[in-house]
């Protein structure tokens, strides 16, 4: 393989952002959940592994297009300045120059494809078919393509709940398929799981909030004043505290919250570090050890109660 192959695949990779893993761990929650003969059983496996699969090619899609609509409004251009040394550009390749808008442009659409086929894959070997979980399947797809491009859903209000929808989802989806069934402790978790990825977002966000305040692109960041963005984090992040302190009443059992508890504590901790520090990135960077430490522990859990 050519030094100019190996070099392309890398910036394709860095495109998808495949080393951010963190909405995958879904399906470490959904398996868990599963009863213990249903994570052995092989039609429940294929169809959530497949629906992984299919997860992976549309997400890859929808960063994609997210990538190529903050090149042309300028904003990845401003986020990713060449003096920042804390934003990578390389991540970016279309900033950073490895890949042009045509090959962006393919690459989102070919991967779309993909994960639509594979979803629909996903579906014809699944155990289990109920309506809501198929209405919730298209609805996932459909959006996640006008997350930045079509209805540009993150330029008119709507980032910071699709990205918690977004993980919501991505638990629930896969868990219908395997079960067919609906509780209040899948829900929880699926809840939970999708905060994770949303509260190191907005973390993101408060760092790019000039860049997205100069193109238009409506974060509660850009909208509202420093103070304001720092009560919202907090309200979520008190959202999360109230959630792991509500599980044992929708199903989970009475130590739930003892069990959360470094993610609790954790939690605080990056409010700190954020707001009390000032240390935005580092707080991002502690928000995504904080979703998997989460993952590990409702998987911990899970296992336990569901044996």
């Amino acid at each position: 393989m050519t030094t100019h192959a190996v070099a392309r695949g890398k910036a394709y990779f860095r495109l998808a952002k495949l080393d951010i893993v963190d909405y995958y761990l879904g399906v470490v929650v959904v398996w868990t959940l599963l009863a213990p003969a249903a994570r052995f059983d092989s039609s429940a496996l294929a169809s959530v592994g497949v629906f992984l699969l299919g997860e992976v090619f549309v997400i890859a899609a929808m960063v994609a297009l997210d990538d190529l609509t903050g090149y042309r409004d300028g904003s990845d251009i401003t986020n990713y300045s060449p003096d920042d040394a804390k934003r990578k550009r390389y991540r970016k390749p279309l900033v950073a120059g490895t890949l042009d808008e045509e090959q962006v442009l393919r690459f989102a659409w070919l991967t779309a494809a993909a994960g639509a086929a594979l979803w629909g894959a996903a579906v014809l070997l699944a155990p289990h078919r109920p309506v809501w979980t198929m209405g919730l399947i298209a609805v996932t797809y459909f959006f996640s393509l006008q997350y930045s491009w079509g209805l540009k859903l993150s330029y008119h209000g709507l980032q910071e709940f699709f990205i918690a929808a977004l993980g919501w989802a991505l638990v629930l989806a896969p868990y219908g398929l395997a079960t067919g069934e609906f509780t209040g402790f899948a829900l929880t978790q699926a809840l939970l799981f999708g905060l994770g990825p949303l509260l190191f977002g907005v973390y993101s966000n408060t760092n790019d909030v000039e860049g997205d305040r100069r193109v238009g692109r409506p974060t509660v960041a850009a909208l509202t004043s420093p103070r304001g963005n720092t009560i919202f984090v907090i309200a979520v992040s008190a959202a999360e505290f109230a959630l792991i302190l509500g599980v044992p009443a929708l199903g989970g059992p009475w130590w739930f919250p003892l069990a959360l508890l470094p993610t609790i504590v954790s939690r605080a901790r990056q409010v700190w570090v954020g707001f009390g520090r000032g240390d935005i990135l580092s707080a991002r960077m502690l928000g995504i050890k904080i979703h998997r430490l989460t993952v590990l522990t409702l998987a911990l859990v899970n296992l336990v109660v569901i044996a």
